[in-house]
């Protein structure tokens, strides 16, 4: 089992992406790890569908095809919507700091949850769920 790739990576200037497609062919290959399965689609690749105006079954179906990532983002920007350069701005400094002061009180309380759950409430300089990820995958420490 193999830990998809770094919500920090990109493509298209766009993050998130690069790992939504990872833990899709990932999860087609049979070496996701379980805890990541129940959430595909769902939470930020959710929010990435929605953002692109795509539906993830269909996402799913040009993984299927063996598509690279540059090829089914280029479909993604063909069949739901091109963002423009403020769109990405924007979208990037949405999901980096997501966690972080957060407005939504509920995504504020699922982060403080997950930081109680690893045994890192402590831990002033994990502030976004992009920076939790990164620690459970031991990308940072």
């Amino acid at each position: 089992m193999r830990v998809p790739r770094s919500p920090y990576d990109k493509e298209a200037g766009l993050v998130w992406v690069p790992r939504m497609l990872d833990k899709a062919r990932l999860m087609n290959g049979g070496e996701l790890h379980e805890d990541y399965q129940p959430n595909l689609g769902k939470g930020h690749d959710g929010r990435c569908c929605t953002f692109l105006q795509v539906d993830y079954e269909d996402l799913k179906q040009q993984i299927a095809q063996g598509k690279d990532d540059a090829s089914i983002t280029e479909w993604c920007f063909s069949s739901g919507r091109r963002p423009t350069d403020l769109d990405i701005e924007l979208w990037n400094g949405f999901m980096s700091k997501q966690g972080w002061r957060d407005e939504n009180q509920k995504i504020s309380e699922a982060f403080q949850g997950r930081k109680k759950a690893y045994g890192i409430e402590d831990r002033d300089d994990i502030q976004t769920f992009f920076q939790l990820i990164e620690y459970d995958e031991d990308r940072s420490k």
